[in-house]
């Protein structure tokens, strides 16, 4: 049995959506150009995500994975794994767990290999290669935003999801306020022009993020994404004044 247990309560009146009329990163429009981008950052992939979270990602994902409480031998399934933070931590809390690594990216998943996960596999999360109701449990890290069709990818995520098993996922969202939106979409341009500079040569290889960013959901808004596609208990959680949200959702029985 999957149990979830509460995080500290998510005030979603502080957080709002977010209207901004902005294009689509083209890297979002054609998975070609996700892919390459992607297969250049894989080397420096886990640097630049604890420089983006102020080294505080490992905790956030050892707190979703905690949280998930699973049981007996679940079945997870570590989507947009990048190089497999998930799997692995996932495997370390639950010794009789399987895991499968599933990324867009195969240069990724040779570095997850290379990393111990044993279960990996090229996947696009619109088209999930898995039979219905396969995973006790679905694990997103920073994949949300990548996704073209959001929507898409949450029903994909649902239809692999066995009844009662739980989707966690951890992700940038925009903070609602003006002012701290500035700030924070700011200190993203920011370090990403000068990361993507000084590791590929090319600002733009870390710009994306907060690119991609305009173009997402709030927090709130992907959690009634969540409960529309069928989770019927959503809990969030946000970090550094909403520009990190975590979620837990129970798929309804």
């Amino acid at each position: 049995m999957v149990r979830i247990h509460s995080p500290r309560p998510f005030r979603p009146d502080i957080f709002a959506t977010i209207p901004l009329r902005v294009e689509l990163p083209a890297e979002k429009l054609n998975s070609s150009l996700m892919r390459a981008m992607f297969h250049t950052i894989a080397p420096r992939y886990d640097f630049i995500t604890r420089v983006f979270s102020f080294g505080m990602d490992r905790r956030w994902k050892r707190t979703l994975i905690e949280r998930a409480g699973l049981s007996g031998s679940p079945v997870i399934l570590d989507l947009a794994s990048g190089t497999g933070d998930f799997s692995l931590l996932a495997a370390r809390q639950y010794p009789g767990a399987r895991t499968i690594a599933a990324d867009l990216t195969e240069r990724m998943l040779l570095l997850a290999r290379s990393r111990g996960v044993e279960r990996a596999v090229c996947a696009d999360a619109g088209r999930l290669p898995f039979s219905d109701a396969a995973f006790d449990c679905v694990c997103i890290g920073y994949g949300l935003r990548n996704f073209p069709d959001l929507a898409l990818a949450v029903r994909e995520i649902e239809r692999v999801t066995r009844p009662g098993g739980l989707l966690v996922s951890l992700d940038f969202f925009l903070p609602a306020n003006a002012l701290l939106r500035r700030l924070y979409l700011g200190y993203l341009y920011a370090q990403g022009a000068f990361w993507g500079l000084l590791l590929h040569g090319r600002p733009r290889v870390y710009t994306y993020i907060p690119d991609s960013l305009k173009t997402f959901v709030s927090i709130p808004e992907f959690s009634r994404m969540l409960r529309r596609a069928g989770y019927g208990r959503v809990d969030a959680r946000g970090f550094i004044l909403g520009g990190i949200g975590l979620h837990w959702a129970v798929k309804e029985e």
